[in-house]
């Protein structure tokens, strides 16, 4: 069993939340720690919890108990604050997966982290005793900067466990393929609900905690889109969570995404703006139960693009480069890449230069702001990463 995780209060901002999770032994930064405890997802008429409350009712509303009361339990306000063994070890990560690098994960200290995906709640939850449930909430993982890619997203997982008696089943091996039928027919009503009538297609694809592992993609706007993973789960996890002779399905989507697709939102970045002209739009979309809604976007701002060239130390990797952008210039940064990599031949030390792409959602950026910012950034990768400008 686990042991328990010590709870946070998990305001948004809270002061006291990021002394906890700033701790000696975090690579927690102040703009991830001011994330925990906003809960875009529980925000009423954010396009997440739009998403988030369409995918719940169609669940709710499709599966009954036996005695008509709902199968599916729904939580949304789960502790991001999660164990290594909730996050990896019971979901069979091995030992040497990126993943669990602090390049990839935020950890508070060295048994708890920030969760990298919702699934970290899924044996826990069936050691509880739940049999179907579905689990939203915000995620964290260092990563890129570019329009797809933000350190702190959002993630539904959903689960329904069968027990062997219920399937008319001896082995696990007899339940996958109705099993996986389930899965199949559950995910495609749920794409209706969002998306309306689209055209879908599964293809095959591999998950440490699934199998077989499959990837559903829509055909939407004129193009194929990946809108979700889902699998069998593995038994080893099942018996994680205390269960023999059951066999269950799980998948895992991300709301971002989805209302990205939806909806046309163009910048992931949006999703955190508190601008009126982004907000006032989702209002009332619940309420009217209108889904054909489509963002309208506000001006963009001109963009500045700066470029910043060093000598790295051969163990640097390049999300410690955006973590540094990120802290210094916040959501001010559109996009980082990588437009240069050298190795010196005889010395074989090594050289990379980033052009970062400056430009508020907001605003103009000043020249005097953006010099500023550049030269905050120069200073930082310099002190905390030791690298050498050219």
């Amino acid at each position: 069993w686990h042991q328990p995780v010590p709870r946070l209060s998990l305001r948004g901002g809270d002061c006291g939340v990021s002394t906890e999770l700033m701790g000696p032994k975090s690579n927690i930064v102040q703009s991830i720690a001011s994330k925990v405890g906003r809960n875009l997802h529980r925000q009423e008429d954010h396009p997440l919890q739009i998403i988030k409350t369409w995918i719940n009712q169609y669940f709710l509303d499709k599966y009954k108990s036996k005695d008509g009361s709902c199968l599916f339990k729904t939580f949304d306000d789960l502790s991001p604050v999660v164990t290594k063994e909730m996050c990896f070890d019971d979901l069979l990560t091995p030992e040497d997966h990126p993943s669990r690098s602090k390049s990839d994960t935020y950890y508070v200290d060295d048994e708890r982290l920030l969760r990298s995906h919702m699934t970290a709640h899924q044996t826990t939850l069936l050691r509880e005793g739940h049999r179907a449930f579905l689990c939203t909430g915000d995620v964290y993982r260092r990563d890129a900067i570019d329009s797809c890619h933000y350190p702190c997203f959002h993630q539904m997982d959903g689960v329904r466990i069968f027990s062997w008696e219920d399937l008319g089943v001896d082995c696990h091996e007899k339940a996958v393929e109705i099993v996986l039928n389930d899965l199949k027919n559950a995910l495609a009503g749920m794409i209706e609900v969002v998306f309306g009538t689209v055209e879908m297609k599964w293809t095959e694809s591999y998950f440490p905690f699934t199998e077989p592992s499959l990837e559903l993609e829509i055909f939407f706007n004129g193009k194929w889109l990946e809108v979700l993973g889902c699998g069998v789960m593995r038994q080893k996890i099942l018996q994680n969570g205390k269960l023999v002779e059951h066999t269950g399905w799980a998948f895992g989507l991300g709301l971002e995404r989805l209302a990205m697709i939806l909806f046309q939102i163009p910048d992931i970045r949006l999703f955190w703006s508190a601008d009126k002209r982004f907000t006032s739009q989702f209002q009332g979309i619940l309420s009217s139960g209108k889904k054909n809604f489509q963002f309208t976007p506000f001006s963009k701002f001109p963009i500045c693009y700066k470029d910043v060239s060093f000598w790295h130390p051969p163990e640097m990797h390049d999300n410690d480069v955006m973590e540094i952008i990120r802290e210094v210039v916040g959501d001010s940064a559109e996009d980082v890449e990588v437009i240069d990599s050298f190795k010196h031949p005889k010395t074989g030390r090594q050289s990379k230069c980033y052009r970062i792409s400056y430009r508020s959602m907001e605003r103009t950026l000043t020249n005097e702001e953006v010099d500023g910012k550049q030269k905050e950034v120069c200073d930082m990768l310099i002190d905390k990463l030791g690298v050498e400008l050219r």
